[in-house]
């Protein structure tokens, strides 16, 4: 994967009338990374990949693939392949015209179509499926076949938009680890849309956490999930996601000097440990567990009426209505500014990181350095 710049958007925005898809939005693509626009329904992220792919034309800012301006150009000038939510397959043609159809528009030699088909046929694992017909095909093996038409087009970029959607969860598992194997294998830049954080965190190089029109955060899926730059960030990445409480329903944080009502807390389920009531730095009466076989989620409501989750190995046999003790290390803690909901600061982040503070908090990590009470 290359440091350079194969698409970078400057300043893009895009809006219908009084609804808007884009703000202002700058990021840089590597050649070769694998980028996903993660986000809930609306937030911009398909039409972040429309925009890419010439299908809109923005507002304001530029589009740049490859060094060139392609602002205002066409899809088919931009030299880019599209996998869809749904296959768009021609149902009356057979796997290999339908992965070869648009050589065939282009007028690509018959020779050189067929080296391509087969190239993209075992890439897939399609093999022996050419004369089949969609109809006759699983929901993995159509998507499959989206997939070696996007292969056979020989195009640096490929941009996707929900491709998995349709698919069951084991079809899905199977199929993301296909894409993925393949997107190395030939060196592809691609733009992924999901609002599935499984995908997002299982797939991408690079992980775009878009939020109304807006990109939240941007950055290796590891960083998104351990320094999260906003309670949004927080409570979207990570299954279940961090328990995030106001600063006043835990214990103070040694050397933390902020108000305790100005922040909210944030711990991941993993961070988190049940131990005997006498034993915790707070008790929590459990709500409800979640036995998953090599673990437990519990969730347990403490005395101020916060949720806590802890994920706990096993089956620890604790029902609904006992009370427990909750212990975490100070190290594992995040602190969000609670009115703009901005990070502060947390262990996680290294001392003289990039933390941004509104109500002058630094990035030390000295007021973490207390072992947990047990």
């Amino acid at each position: 994967m290359s440091d350079a710049a194969f698409i970078r958007l400057d300043g893009v925005s895009k809006g219908w009338g009084g609804s808007v898809g884009a703000r202002e939005l700058s990021l840089s693509v590597p050649q070769g990374a694998f980028l996903v626009l993660l986000g809930p329904s609306g937030c911009g992220k398909s039409t972040t990949l429309r925009l890419i792919a010439g299908l809109e034309t923005p507002d304001a800012g530029r589009v740049l693939i490859d060094g060139r301006d392609v602002t205002h150009a066409t899809p088919a000038e931009r030299r880019l392949s599209m996998v869809f939510q749904s296959y768009a397959l021609f149902p009356h043609l057979s796997v290999a015209e339908n992965i070869v159809f648009g050589l065939e528009v282009r007028r690509v030699p018959r020779a050189e179509r067929m080296e391509r088909l087969e190239r993209a046929l075992e890439l897939t694992g399609l093999a022996g499926y050419e004369r089949r017909r969609p109809g006759e095909l699983s929901g993995g093996q159509r998507q499959r076949v989206a997939l070696a038409r996007a292969v056979v087009a020989d195009h640096p970029l490929c941009l996707m938009d929900e491709p998995l959607s349709n698919l069951d969860a084991k079809l899905r598992h199977s199929v993301r680890q296909d894409i993925r194997a393949l997107q190395r294998r030939l060196g592809m830049t691609v733009v992924y849309v999901t609002h599935d954080q499984t995908e997002a965190m299982t797939m991408a190089d690079i992980v775009v956490l878009m939020r109304d029109g807006r990109i939240e955060q941007a950055g290796t899926p590891a960083q998104l999930y351990k320094f999260p730059a906003s309670v949004f960030a927080a409570g979207f990445v990570g299954s279940p996601p961090m328990s995030l409480l106001p600063g006043e329903a835990l214990p103070r944080p040694p050397g933390l000097a902020l108000d305790p009502g100005a922040v909210t807390l944030g711990l991941r389920p993993e961070c988190v440990r049940v131990v005997a009531p006498e034993r915790g730095m707070i008790t929590g009466v459990v709500r409800e567990s979640e036995f998953l076989g090599a673990e437990t989620f519990m969730v347990a409501v403490t005395p101020g009426g916060s949720l806590l989750t802890a994920r706990v190995p096993g089956d620890p046999g604790i029902t609904a209505g006992v009370t427990v003790g909750l212990a975490w290390d100070w190290a594992d803690l995040h602190v969000f500014d609670r009115a703009t909901h901005r990070r502060l600061r947390g262990a996680t982040v290294p001392a003289g990181g990039d933390v941004t503070s509104p109500v002058g908090a630094t990035s030390s990590l000295e007021f973490f350095t207390s072992p947990a009470a047990e």
